[in-house]
């Protein structure tokens, strides 16, 4: 079955509601469940633990991964916190330097308190892994990472890891497993902010977690019900809902995307253009072999010529906001806005520049969205 169909009705068993029917599956909005017995609980018991509704997305998704299990979470930072709840005091996590800001703060504030650390690399694909740190349990991967849309190759960073009992975990929110599916490159947990393109429609807070193995399964099921932090039934439901058009929608916004990159390209108002489909990028070679498409995100540099604060005030189509993935188009400035926490001597060895821009693609008409660019860059040319 093929993607698209499987978007629409994986994980819908039909006859579930009897006489009903319906096409979309019932939201069930109950804190518990009643049971036939006090010693023999019934399939559900509590919400918390398990839910009619989040159990079909998870059925939903499972089967768009490709993978054996699925864990519906509050929100991308709660499925990373979960996975990285693995990790005991003492252990350290390897990762790239150019990272969402949400996971770095997760990293240096709060599993540090833990006696958890990490070991930092300018970029995985050229790590040697004879200088890994031995207290380094897990390497976590964001491909293409944020702001900068860098291409990590997941299948040969994960076979270096495995030399070395690494856990790997992908973040793989940009591609989703439309574009990509890391668990079939050797990762062994992926992760999603599913507020993205998976709800897509940026009325969602929405996390995911895809795993194959039963025990690291069992875990994070173990660990999100005790941290409490299970997607909610009405947000499954939404979730689920979005699923069911992403295709499509991913289709529009890459097809936009790539228009756009042309006209940044050929443009002196961007010093900078980062896209993962510019063939002109060393890693353009690994985006093709581990992805089938190049995803909805471009992040530029503002030429100093134009003043930063007049273009993204003129905008109006794209909206100066955080996030990505929705029908909608957005920008946000990373320094700013997504990456704020850094220090200034992370920006600049990362590249985050004061007038970077990652712009996320929606799906409106592309004459729009460029006449929309053009007349902000008109007002804000110095």
């Amino acid at each position: 079955m093929h993607f698209q169909t499987k978007a629409i009705h994986a994980g819908r068993e039909r006859g579930i509601d009897g006489p009903l029917n319906g096409p979309s599956y019932p939201l069930y909005l109950t804190s518990t469940f009643h049971q036939d017995s006090h010693t023999e609980a019934g399939e559900f018991l509590y919400t918390r633990s398990g839910n009619p509704t989040r159990d079909n997305l998870e059925k939903q998704v499972a089967a768009l991964e490709e993978s054996k299990y699925a864990l519906a979470m509050a929100s991308g930072m709660a499925a990373v916190t979960v996975s990285l709840s693995l990790l005991e005091p003492g252990d350290k996590v390897l990762f790239h330097e150019d990272i969402y800001g949400g996971t770095w703060s997760l990293l240096e504030d709060f599993l540090a308190t833990q006696k958890i650390g990490f070991q930092i690399v300018r970029d995985l694909n050229e790590f040697d892994f004879a200088d890994l740190d031995p207290a380094v349990k897990a390497v976590f991967i964001e491909t293409p990472s944020n702001p900068l849309n860098q291409v990590t190759d997941i299948e040969a960073v994960a076979t270096k890891a495995k030399e070395h009992n690494l856990l790997v975990i992908v973040d793989n929110t940009f591609m989703t497993s439309y574009l990509q599916k890391p668990l079939q490159l050797g990762a062994d947990i992926v992760v999603y902010s599913a507020t993205k393109y998976y709800g897509g429609h940026s009325d969602v807070i929405s996390g995911l977690i895809t795993v194959n193995d039963d025990d690291l399964y069992d875990k994070l099921k173990l660990y999100r019900k005790v941290q409490g932090s299970p997607l909610s039934p009405f947000d499954a439901f939404l979730t689920n809902r979005g699923i069911k058009t992403m295709p499509i929608r991913m289709d529009a916004q890459e097809k936009n995307t790539a228009q756009i990159f042309e006209y940044f390209r050929d443009s002196d108002a961007f010093d900078a253009v980062y896209y993962t489909g510019d063939p002109a990028r060393p890693d353009y070679t690994i985006q093709t072999k581990q992805a089938s498409g190049f995803g909805g995100l471009i992040s530029v540099v503002l030429n100093e010529n134009y003043d930063l604060n007049v273009f993204t005030s003129s905008l109006r189509v794209f909206a100066l906001a955080v996030s990505l993935g929705g029908v909608e188009s957005l920008m946000s400035v990373s320094a700013t806005m997504t990456h704020e926490t850094y220090t200034q001597e992370q920006h600049d060895s990362i590249g985050i520049k004061p007038n970077l821009i990652r712009i996320a693609i929606g799906i409106e008409h592309i004459d729009d969205l460029i006449g929309d660019i053009e007349q902000a860059l008109e007002k804000a040319k110095k």
